[in-house]
């Protein structure tokens, strides 16, 4: 090989290597408004100061009644205008997709006079003419006060999930032709209810240049999904996110998942980012913290009847959510990381802002070392 050859051939893997980790530089961490401290009393407008004093860079508002409880279109526009003015960005909710969940959302209803599609539709406009078109959504409930899988809307014994998600895929038709014409995505959480392989499939049916995915990264972990497995699945329809860890345990009835700051948990950061970022190089990370408590959930890996309302579940993802269980031991015996016994307590009031604070040092961490060429 000449000279010339050999420049030209390290100049092209080095101008391989920049566009495979240039996304990372685009990216920005900012935080979810409905756990941040101090958001729910005291408004939008102070959320955003606040965060920005912080050193973070933008807000997902969980409900655009949050920035306007009336919808009011000069509250709303006064809103996203300081946003722009301090350099943040701003995503915002809208509400519940699955009909057999809007009875637990009766301000929804109100909106549309009864009809609790067009109080959606309300919110979609909203949302459009205050310049905000990436839109949060999800599919059904959880009870935290609830024991076992009953607390969860999946295994509901009044509707089958069957039933529930092809219900929800005649809502996302009946919103579809809106959110084209207002140039919005709906973007489908993974929540704790719901597979990716599920989401994946409702999104592909009812189009992605309608609806996407909002991908929170410690609630594919109670359908027992891989997290990097999950972001790999999700990655090309991915265009909002809530970032927090998980701490996992082998328990009695299977596994407890409880949250975590980023990095103080199972996921393996830089691994499930890359997918993502090669997809939607400018996503934003919007890190959902913690209040009372770190929510401690079950994931009912010995109940048959739990395997058997999982049809997607592979055993090689089973059992890396056992792995991942049994590292996390190991880590907590040497003392690296918190063991049960004290993440079972609640969550102090000092610790719930260092939730934030200190997810989004450890995704900046990453970030940066994403950055670097290879």
């Amino acid at each position: 090989m000449t000279r010339e050859a050999s420049a030209r051939e390290a100049t092209s893997e080095h101008e391989t290597a920049a566009r495979e980790t240039a996304p990372a530089r685009e990216v920005r961490v900012g935080t979810d408004s409905s756990k941040f401290p101090g958001a729910p009393e005291n408004g939008a407008e102070w959320t955003l100061r606040e965060v920005h004093r912080l050193g973070l860079e933008g807000v997902f508002f969980r409900s655009v009644l949050e920035l306007s409880p009336t919808l009011d279109p000069g509250e709303l526009r006064a809103v996203v205008q300081l946003a722009e003015d301090l350099g943040l960005y701003v995503e915002v909710g809208t509400a519940k997709v699955n009909p057999f969940a809007a009875p637990e959302a009766p301000e929804v209803r109100e909106l549309g006079g009864g009809d609790y599609l067009r109080g959606l539709e309300r919110l979609v406009v909203a949302c459009a003419e205050a310049g905000v078109r990436e839109l949060w959504s999800a599919t059904a409930n959880y009870k935290f006060g609830i024991p076992g899988r009953l607390g969860c809307d999946r295994f509901r014994t009044d509707v089958t999930w069957p039933e529930q998600l092809e219900a929800t895929g005649k809502v996302l038709a009946g919103l579809g032709p809106l959110l084209r014409d207002l140039g919005c995505h709906l973007n489908l959480e993974t929540h704790e209810e719901i597979t990716t392989f599920e989401l994946v499939r409702l999104v592909e049916e009812a189009g992605p240049d309608a609806f996407g995915i909002t991908f929170d990264t410690a609630n594919v972990l109670l359908r027992c999904e891989d997290p990097v497995a999950a972001a790999h699945r999700v990655a090309p329809y991915v265009r909002q996110s809530h970032v927090r860890d998980a701490a996992l345990f082998l328990t009695e009835d299977g596994v407890r998942r409880f949250l975590a700051p980023c990095g103080r948990g199972v996921i393996d950061w830089p691994a499930l980012l890359r997918p993502l970022l090669a997809h939607a190089p400018r996503l934003t990370l919007s890190i959902e913290g913690v209040m009372g408590r770190r929510f401690p959930l079950p994931v009912s890996i010995y109940d048959p009847e739990w395997h058997g309302g999982h049809p997607d579940l592979t055993t090689v993802e089973l059992a890396e959510i056992v792995r991942l269980a049994d590292g996390y031991r190991r880590r907590a015996e040497r003392g690296e990381v918190p063991d049960r016994e004290t993440l079972s307590q609640p969550v102090p009031v000092s610790e719930r802002l260092a939730f934030v604070t200190e997810s989004a040092a450890h995704l900046r961490a990453v970030l940066v070392d994403l950055a670097r060429p290879a």
